[in-house]
This record gives C-alpha cells, structure tokens and sequence, in this order.
C-alpha cells in the first residue's frame, strides 16, 4: 500500500507534470505558428512579382489574351514611379505598343494611354498624334484615358483636338475633356472652360471651376462657393461611400474646392473657408481649410 501511495504522489508531481505541460500550452502552439507563419511566407513568394516595366511590355506585345491588359495595367501603375520614368527608351517602345495595339482587346490600349501620359513632358511627336486618333475611339476607355493623357502632356497643340470634344452628349468625356484643358497651357480654351460653368453636370462645372482658378481666372467663384458649402455638395454628390475604402467623397469635392480658392486668393471666399477650418464634420476639410487661409493671408 505505502508503494502505492508513493507511486501515485510521484505522477502527480509538479515537477514531474511540468514539461508535459510545457508541451501542451507552449510548444504545440508555438509550432502551429511556425507552420502558418511559413506557408505564409510560402504563398507571399510565391505571389511577389518583381517584374519591371521593360517585363510589362513585353508581355504585352507577346503575352496571351488573358494576361496582355492585366501587363498594362500593371505597367501604367509603374509609370507613376519617377525612377521608372526615368528610362528614357521607354516611351518610344510604349509608343509602338500602343500602336501594335489598335485591334486588341480595348483594355489594353485604355492603360497604354495612361501609361504614356505619365511619362515626363515633352512627350515624342508620335505620342500625341496617336493620342489625339484614340480621342475619336468608339470604347469609351480607351476614349477617356487618350484624352487624360493629352491634358498631361503639356502640348498645347492638343487643345484644338479637345475642345471639339466638349459638345459630347456624354459626361464623362465633357468631365475630363475640361479637366484637360485646364492642364495644359495657354489661354485659348478659356471661352471653352467658362461655356463649361453653365454644363448640366455638377462634375463638370466643378472641373471648369478648378480649372479657371488654376489660371487665374476668378468666373468660377460662384461654382466654387457651392464647392464649399457641405449641404449642397450632400445633395449633388450621389456616389455611394464603400466601407472598405478611406474615402468620402464629398470632403473630396470640398477639398478640391478649398485647393482652386487658395490658388485663387479670392477675398470673397475667406469668410467661407475660415467657416469650414472652425466647424465643418470632417476633419480633412478642417484641415484643407486651415491650409488654404494661410495661402490666402
């Protein structure tokens, strides 16, 4: 009995239970986590893509259908890199491609024209004419993303191909036609750029406002008070606010807004934006606001 007794004291020991128990709440889960942070790292490998732009392109010229307009999307989202614009030999080889791709799937050339209207100014001669051949393009796309890159370009010859485009019964072309024109410089598109204050489409008269006050013109400041006041642009502004994105688009709206009247320095808009700097909901235009009246004095 005593030997039993003793037997049984010595498996209930502490000392004895210890590394069985070291085991179960330490070791195994510690390697349950070893073996999610390795396959972890396993798929992240697996999925990091280190291609360059010179890689892009050529998958775009070379690559199956299905992987073509993914390559230039990915591309285009380089050319925003100044260390990738810096490559010179790129724009006449995105050039060529967005020629080759005349009859391939419209996505295709819709971000081949972003990605050459990202390149440094001056853009080559053969940019432009192909740019301003795809603002009479049927997509719709690739039609928008040609007329961007012409606003970007800094080429004023580009101006006598966009202005035409502003009598589009479409919205869309009008909207970023007008933000074109106010890119690039010069004069000679005002009377266009004024016409566009009185559009029917908010988006459009909010574009041709920024753009006057981007030049220094002040006939957009009664677009530019409706810009800034909270109630209207809730009323105007419809698009929907996803959960899963930092945006809210009517403090974009007033942003914009608050950036064209510190540009424009205009007296009759401070009230309006020492207003919104004290009291308005967000605190991103709170803080637009803050910047512009230190630009305005």
């Amino acid at each position: 009995m005593d030997k039993l007794v003793e037997r049984e004291s010595a498996t209930r020991s502490p000392l004895v239970a210890a590394p069985a128990l070291a085991v179960q709440f330490f070791l195994i889960p510690l390697a349950v986590v070893g073996i999610t942070v390795a396959v972890y790292v396993g798929f992240r490998s697996l999925l990091a893509d280190d291609r360059k732009a010179q890689d892009y392109l050529a998958e775009v010229r070379t690559g199956g259908l299905d992987r073509r307009w993914p390559a230039a999307y990915e591309l285009s989202r380089q050319m925003a890199d100044p260390k990738v614009r810096a490559d010179r030999t790129l724009a006449p080889a995105l050039v060529k491609a967005f020629v080759d791709a005349k009859d391939d799937d419209p996505r295709v050339r819709q971000y081949l024209a972003l990605a050459i209207g990202r390149l440094d100014p001056p853009l080559p001669p053969d940019a432009i004419a192909e740019l301003k051949k795809t603002v009479d393009s049927s997509d719709g796309d690739a039609r928008i993303s040609a007329i961007w890159a012409l606003g970007s370009s800094g080429d004023p010859s580009a101006i006598a191909t966009l202005e035409p485009l502003y009598e589009s019964p479409d919205a869309g072309v009008r909207k970023m036609t007008v933000y074109a024109l106010g890119a690039l410089p010069g004069d000679t598109q005002l009377a266009t750029l004024r016409a566009a204050l009185q559009d029917a489409a908010a988006d459009v008269r909010w574009n041709a406002a920024v753009a006057l006050a981007r030049k220094g013109q002040h006939d957009g400041v009664p677009v530019l008070r409706q810009m800034l006041d909270r109630q209207y642009v809730e009323q105007t502004v419809k698009r929907e606010v996803r959960l899963d994105e930092d945006r809210d688009p009517i403090a974009d709206v007033m942003i914009s807004g608050l950036r064209a009247a510190a540009t424009l320095k205009d007296a009759a808009l401070k009230s309006t934006v020492a207003t919104l700097s004290q009291s308005d909901r967000s605190m991103k235009v709170r803080q637009a606001a803050l910047e512009a009246l230190k630009v305005m004095g």
